[in-house]
Order: structure tokens, then sequence, then C-alpha cells
């Protein structure tokens, strides 16, 4: 699995960390910035994240800013990307199963790396479960980005 990984400034030092733990458990890693602890700014690196699922050089991502909110709002602005902040192992298996989602948020100004590192190994784990429930629910969220996304080109 090939597996895009980004932050800001705030995220640099867990996103080495995971990083790490990715290629540990021999997975590709993309890794799309920062680069350094200079400071930037979220939304560059959830629009970079979100590309590169988009664009099939990924196929999950691992986004980190210092809360996790500001990434997460960022990245839910990419059509077909659905990012969710997540703090506890539930959630971020969850996530995958019942709502697809791609793009695992951490807030490194949150939780430590250990934490961190359980819960990308819950969310690479899971895989959605296809019951009809939640493939009904998936949907439904496509029909809504569908009906408010509004394209670049209209902007």
């Amino acid at each position: 699995m090939k597996i895009v990984i980004g932050s800001d400034h705030a995220g640099f030092q867990l996103k080495v960390a995971m990083g790490d733990l990715l290629r540990s458990l021999n997975l590709e890693v993309l890794d799309v910035g920062a680069f350094n602890e200079n400071p930037s700014d979220y939304p560059d690196f959830a629009e970079a994240v979100g590309r590169a699922i988009l664009d099939r050089k990924a196929e999950r991502g691992v986004l980190i800013c210092g809360s996790g909110v500001g990434a997460s709002v960022a990245a839910n602005k990419l059509v077909g990307i659905r990012a969710a902040v997540c703090h506890d192992s539930y959630s971020a298996h969850q996530g995958v199963e019942h709502d697809d989602m791609n793009v695992l948020v951490l807030g490194s100004r949150i939780i430590g790396v250990k934490l961190a590192e359980d819960l990308v190994k819950a969310y690479l784990a899971a895989k959605f479960t296809n019951e009809d429930r939640h493939v009904r629910r998936l949907a439904k969220v496509k029909a809504l980005e569908s009906r408010f996304a509004v394209s670049s080109s209209a902007r």
C-alpha cells in the first residue's frame, strides 16, 4: 500500500516519526512536506495529501497539524476526500470501516508518538465494510458533495 503523508511545521516532528513507522511496516511513503519546522500553512499540505490520493499516487493519507482540526477542515474541501481527526483507536478504524475515510488527521499538540503509532496502525488495518447501511450512507455523503461542491472553474 502506498501512503501519502504531510504536515505543516507544527506537525513536522510527528510526521517524521509516522513516516519512519510506515516505512518500518514496509509501506511505500510519499512525503509531500513540510520538510522542516519553518512556519508553513496547513491548507497547502492538506491539498497536497488530498491531491495525491485523488491522482492515485497513494491509496490513503496521514495528515498532521497542531490540533488536527484545521488540516481536517481543509482536506475535506477536496471532492472525494474524507478526512477526520482521530485521537482514539476506535475512530481511526471505524472511520474507514463505516465511512470509507481516506485521510487520517492527527494533532501533534494533542497526542504523543506512541498513541499516533497505534492510530496509524488501526487506520491502515481497517477496510470499508461494504455493508448495505454503510454503502447507503456513503452514497448520501457523495450526493451532498455533488450538490454543494463548487468546481474550481466556477470560482
